[in-house]
């Protein structure tokens, strides 16, 4: 099967990530939606070289920018504009599934070590591991409990000023992921430990569980094609930590290989919420689509309302596709061209494939989302299940508190009067 070659410079024209060894952009031509995933451990390369002078320590860089939705900014159910009634609410309904809250910390001290080390408060600065479109994210150990921390560094003068839509300005793209992230807890998510957000300075910082792994298209070899049993245990984890999202109606809005950590033990965690949204009950629709080009679904293609359950699902498609072939199914030579292979051109797939595998795929690109797989029937999938059979249910602590609370709501209607 012939492979059609891009250069770093093509690829990168079209806003593609850097899930295989590259995390470069141009600066755009014109201003629309940003892709807000940050680079990998492997990949120091900033997304894009600013004209401005980088702010020392925990500057920013600007990351890909897209836009499949027309000049308005209509979002169908309002995620962005009522999220935080959204949040409160299950907060005050104890629908939160921490047990212990995200710390939360209102002074910030900067200082040095004895050693000259750079300090945030009782974290001391060792390298910086990323770069993502508001901030970097860099290394911080704790000499509270010695522990690795991965700290993204943002300066919220400047994200206030930064334009993502029409409304909307970065600093509120970076607070809501903060809300969202505040509410899960899940074996399969990157857990956010803390946020410290000194109203007298203008730092903000969100202090992350450190995955001392790598990412799930790391150290396989070029072209980053990873072994069919390897990929199945990743995709495993993937869809564990996005049914725990879906069942809670957050979108994620970015998966791929960037944004999936891999631990030292093989367990893969989905992180970057900086795209998510959060919704009041099943009705996931949406308008626009924040996401990376490459892992777009048809239907965000073509600026049409879509839902965002299924746009995770077919992203999940493309990351699998990637993990196993080792390129993206659908690329093109601009942008338009990519967004026009997703929408008419078929899935190709190897004749040699293991066949549960391509069935597999193909049910996941689909690009009906109507007749697409769901996350529920890929876990039901003979390639899925292979040798560990169903992967484990997960009762997360609201969900034990809403189920507790229904009993005694029900205990109590049923009790005479």
């Amino acid at each position: 099967m012939s492979v059609m070659m891009h250069s770093v410079d093509e690829v990168t024209e079209m806003g593609c990530c850097g899930c295989f060894g590259f995390s470069f952009a141009r600066k755009p031509k014109k201003e629309i939606r940003p892709n807000r995933g940050y680079g990998n451990s492997w990949s120091h390369e900033p997304l894009l070289q600013q004209e401005a002078e980088e702010v020392e320590d925990d500057g920013f860089d600007s990351g890909d920018i897209i836009d499949t939705g027309s000049e308005d900014d209509e979002v169908c159910h309002s995620p962005v504009k009522r999220y935080q009634e959204i949040l409160m609410e299950r907060a005050q309904n104890g629908l939160i599934c921490r047990e212990i809250p995200v710390k939360e910390t209102h002074k910030v001290v900067r200082t040095e070590d004895e050693d000259g080390n750079k300090m945030v408060n009782e974290y001391v600065r060792e390298h910086k591991i990323g770069a993502g479109s508001y901030g970097k994210v860099v290394l911080y150990r704790s000499c509270t409990d010695g522990k690795h921390y991965a700290i993204k560094a943002f300066h919220k003068s400047h994200l206030s000023k930064m334009r993502v839509a029409p409304s909307e300005t970065a600093m509120g793209d970076v607070l809501r992921e903060v809300s969202i992230m505040k509410m899960l807890c899940h074996p399969n998510i990157v857990n956010l430990v803390e946020v410290i957000d000194d109203p007298e300075t203008d730092n903000f910082y969100m202090v992350l569980e450190y995955v001392e792994g790598k990412w799930v298209c790391e150290d396989s070899g070029p072209p980053c094609v990873l072994e069919e049993n390897k990929a199945r245990l990743y995709l495993r984890d993937i869809v564990s930590g996005l049914m725990y999202l879906h069942s809670h109606n957050i979108i994620h809005g970015d998966i791929k290989p960037d944004n999936l950590l891999v631990t030292a033990a093989g367990k893969v965690k989905i992180g970057d919420f900086s795209v998510s949204q959060v919704f009041e009950d099943d009705n996931d629709k949406l308008r626009r689509s924040p996401g990376t080009p490459v892992f777009t679904a048809p239907e965000c293609c073509v600026g049409d309302r879509y839902h965002g359950k299924c746009a995770d699902t077919w992203a999940v498609g493309v990351t699998l596709y990637c993990m196993i072939l080792g390129k993206y199914p659908f690329l093109g030579e601009t942008l338009q061209d990519t967004y026009d292979k997703i929408v008419n051109n078929p899935i190709i797939l190897p004749d040699d494939m293991n066949p549960l595998l391509k069935n597999l795929l193909e049910g996941l690109l689909c690009k009906d989302p109507t007749q697409r797989l769901t996350l529920e029937s890929v876990c039901q999938h003979e390639w899925f299940l292979g040798d560990e059979g169903p992967i484990p249910q997960f009762s997360c602590w609201c969900q034990r508190q809403k189920l507790q609370k229904d009993v005694q709501d029900g205990s109590a209607e049923d009790t005479p009067t």
